[in-house]
């Protein structure tokens, strides 16, 4: 005999089925975020596209508005208000540079001998407790070197609150009789300033036009004869082509335009050796190559040929 195992079918359990939620109904889906953000955004565009053109279509708007727009602008800028603005903040930036130590408290001045303290601090154009950062070393160079006795000039700023301008004067050469007046010129010729020319009496003086430019070469050469430079009164140049010397008792000196340097050695034996300055005569001219030629003061006229004189 077999035996067979018959498995129970399970009875329903009432609790248990009491115990279930019943089951949800199933949800739409949401519609995408990103998605609905897309339509939106193109809806949005559309509109403003819509109303560039409406615009676009009339000039005249288009021309009113930007006319409307350019006068705000120039009314800001003519009324000063932007300008204002920004002097107003950078004057508080300036204050707060200068209160944190930064501000010039200090201005060393060095090489000036004949332009005053006071006139290279004017023309610096710096004040006490300006913030050292804003200072402008380039305008102040600009207006230093425009002093007349300036040849150049170095500026520089030494944080947190000194400035050092440096200075080398023009050095002067001789007083030219200008048309405008005595000034006081430097060798290369060029004029350094008509004021306080007393203080260089000492100096050459010229007289004619293009002496300045051309006196260097000639002051040099007469320097070097002793005698005729105890005896010189000034320089004349004649027609901007030759020199006369006027000596300090009128006597006047005519040089050739050309073989000058050979001529002021006869002069100088004329005056050493012929003593000729202590006789009656007014004019010397040398400008022959074979004779002198004398103008006396009662206006006759003598010349000797050279090698010959007594």
């Amino acid at each position: 005999m077999r035996s067979l195992k018959i498995e129970r079918a399970q009875r329903p359990n009432p609790r248990a089925q009491a115990g279930r939620k019943p089951a949800r109904a199933a949800r739409k889906p949401a519609a995408q975020p990103a998605a609905r953000r897309d339509e939106e955004a193109a809806t949005i565009f559309s509109r403003v596209l819509r109303r560039l053109r409406a615009f676009a279509t009339r000039p005249m708007l288009t021309l009113t508005g930007g006319l409307v727009s350019f006068a705000l602008i120039a009314a800001l800028l003519a009324g000063g208000y932007v300008g204002r603005a920004a002097a107003r903040i950078h004057n508080g930036f300036a204050v707060l540079i200068g209160d944190a130590g930064f501000g010039i408290s200090e201005i060393h001045i060095s090489g000036n001998r004949r332009t005053p303290d006071q006139g290279v601090i004017a023309a610096l154009g710096m004040q006490p407790g300006q913030s050292i950062f804003g200072a402008d070393l380039g305008a102040a160079y600009d207006r230093l070197s425009q002093l007349p006795w300036v040849a150049s000039v170095d500026v520089m700023r030494r944080y947190p609150d000194a400035v050092f301008v440096s200075i080398v004067e023009k050095r002067p050469f001789a007083l030219w009789n200008s048309p405008h007046g005595v000034v006081i010129v430097e060798r290369n010729g060029h004029v350094i300033t008509g004021e306080d020319i007393g203080k260089f009496a000492r100096l050459p003086k010229l007289v004619g036009a293009g002496a300045p430019e051309t006196a260097a070469d000639l002051v040099d050469a007469v320097q070097a004869h002793r005698a005729i430079a105890a005896r010189i009164a000034a320089y004349a140049r004649q027609s901007e082509r030759r020199w006369n010397l006027i000596l300090d008792d009128g006597v006047v000196v005519k040089l050739p335009e050309s073989g000058w340097a050979k001529e002021l050695d006869a002069l100088d034996h004329l005056i050493i050796d012929a003593g000729i300055l202590e006789r009656d005569v007014t004019e010397i001219d040398l400008r022959s190559p074979t004779h002198y030629f004398f103008v006396l003061r009662s206006g006759e006229t003598k010349d000797v040929e050279r090698g010959k004189e007594t």
